[in-house]
């Protein structure tokens, strides 16, 4: 039973961290990278479809992003989703080509998404530390009930701690990397 909570707590952290190095990764940088692309959808038919399932994304050049829709009739609507996205970016069109020039960060802007990344960072970090209590609770519980020892449980509860302390490790180091990524000039 002690064995199954820690390695739901663990599984359940893993997620976490994944699931903010994977917002992280949005994160623009300065360098060209697919996954920029990756959260516009288009209106495909009717549908509202992610431009990946659409189009192709490369990397040209470290600045330099190109989309090659696979119909030539979508070329207007990614341009256009491209340019109503959040991103803050101009495509320019050359045929069935959508060039997107990632503009260079200043350094207000790097300054503002080390605060996003900062607190995109402290959600993960919440996230672990109410995994962490729900373990714990799910450990007084059995306490409760007369399934474990007190020995028991406090072995557990320090276990427990432990896996947090990981992966909490994790997300300071995830955050420490992405922190000097967007400093870079």
């Amino acid at each position: 039973m002690i064995e199954d909570i820690k390695k739901d707590a663990s599984q359940r952290m893993d997620k976490s961290v994944a699931a903010m190095r994977h917002e992280l990764s949005k994160m623009r940088t300065g360098r060209a990278h697919t996954s920029l692309l990756e959260q516009i959808s288009v209106d495909y038919y009717g549908t509202r479809t992610p431009l990946s399932q659409v189009a192709n994304i490369n990397v040209e050049d470290s600045r330099t992003l190109t989309v090659s829709p696979w119909e030539k009739s979508m070329v207007a609507v990614i341009e256009k989703a491209i340019l109503t996205s959040d991103l803050g970016l101009n495509p320019a069109t050359a045929g069935t080509i959508i060039r997107v020039p990632l503009p260079p960060l200043t350094e207000d802007r790097r300054k503002d998404m080390i605060r996003l990344v900062r607190q995109e960072a402290e959600n993960g970090r919440i996230a672990i530390r109410n995994i962490r209590r729900d373990a714990l609770s799910d450990l007084k519980d059995l306490m409760k009930e007369k399934l474990i020892g007190e020995d028991d449980e406090h072995r557990a509860e320090d276990e427990v701690q432990t896996i947090t302390d990981k992966h909490i490790a994790a997300i300071d180091e995830t955050l420490g990397q992405k922190e000097t990524e967007l400093m870079e000039v």
